[in-house]
């Protein structure tokens, strides 16, 4: 039974991450903290930009969670290695397939082509306004239909 809650944690966390990612994307990112997250949108010659100290910040949030629940593995504990999984989810898809950071890979997934089609999208602007598509995993079905 434990490993249900477990994994119930996990992927609630997932969730909750997407949407709580879209909301802060949309509202902090491009609005009060756009003078870190425009260095995302901007271009740039170091591999790092002013942008990644969000991800440091919600890794910290994560091995804080994970630190204080590894004694009892509990809820703090399992919530810590969803925000850890979506940050690893957020490396593969955002920071190598999107943007690749790293060396990048090739796909013909539908999904995969929709998700970065929608991120070039949001990335058509290079100002703080206008913008649209602000999420990783979910992006407006108008960019997964079969182009002609």
């Amino acid at each position: 039974m434990q490993i249900i809650i477990s994994l119930a944690l996990i992927i609630t966390t997932l969730i909750f991450m997407e949407a709580f990612s879209w909301a802060i994307h949309k509202y902090l990112f491009h609005g009060p903290l756009w003078f870190i997250h425009q260095s995302h949108h901007k271009p740039h010659t170091s591999w790092f930009e002013a942008n990644d100290v969000f991800s440091i910040l919600f890794a910290a949030i994560s091995l804080y969670l994970m630190w204080v629940g590894r004694e009892s593995l509990d809820t703090a504990f399992w919530i810590g290695v969803g925000i850890s999984v979506y940050g690893l989810i957020y490396f593969i898809f955002h920071d190598w397939f999107i943007h690749t950071r790293v060396k990048p890979f090739k796909t013909n997934n539908r999904y995969l082509l929709g998700i970065r089609r929608a991120h070039k999208i949001h990335h058509k602007s290079m100002d703080k306004n206008p913008s649209e598509e602000f999420g990783l995993l979910l992006a407006s079905g108008k960019y997964f239909r079969k182009r002609k």
